[in-house]
């Protein structure tokens, strides 16, 4: 039973949120320079606020689990769930989106523990015939949003520092 590339996918995993990472971020730095007021800002029109981009991250982390578990496609692109209101969310509150967050990143790794590599190579049962693709696929996308992510919210706290200093 071999197990190093499904343990080197839940460090990633863990690295993104609290590591000292080569890129010099993760979600717990970056998410330490925002606030409850400043969460839901969105510093230009077209630009997704913070509590936007966590909810994103949320929905989507929640979304790949339930394929992790077999479970067929819950959310499209398209679904008003992947990118809600900030109206929305603020009703949710910065503290709760917070800790679904971590909470999120929890049951992934949580479910992924005990897995060894085999599980990463066996097909997703409901790809696209045109498309398909194994549960690493999915695991390795979810790394990697998480990642653009981080950097869309890195630049979001740039303009956002740059408003507030206008002030």
């Amino acid at each position: 039973m071999d197990d190093i590339l499904i343990k080197d996918h839940i460090q990633q995993l863990k690295d993104v949120e609290t590591a000292d990472l080569w890129i010099d971020e993760n979600f717990e730095k970056k998410l330490s320079q925002v606030d409850g007021t400043t969460a839901f800002e969105r510093p230009i029109p077209a630009m997704h606020s913070i509590a936007e981009l966590v909810s994103h991250l949320i929905e989507w982390r929640r979304e790949v689990l339930s394929r992790l578990k077999g479970n067929q496609r819950g959310l499209d692109m398209s679904d008003a769930a992947n990118w809600r209101s900030n109206d929305e969310l603020r009703k949710r509150g910065w503290e709760n989106l917070m800790q679904d967050l971590h909470i999120t990143q929890q049951n992934i790794i949580s479910f992924l523990e005990g897995k060894d590599d085999s599980f990463l190579h066996t097909a997703y049962p409901h790809a696209d015939t045109s498309f398909p693709h194994d549960y690493k696929y999915l695991l390795t996308g979810l790394i990697h949003h998480d990642m653009y992510h981080l950097g869309q919210m890195g630049i979001t706290i740039k303009f956002l520092k740059i408003q507030h200093l206008d002030v």
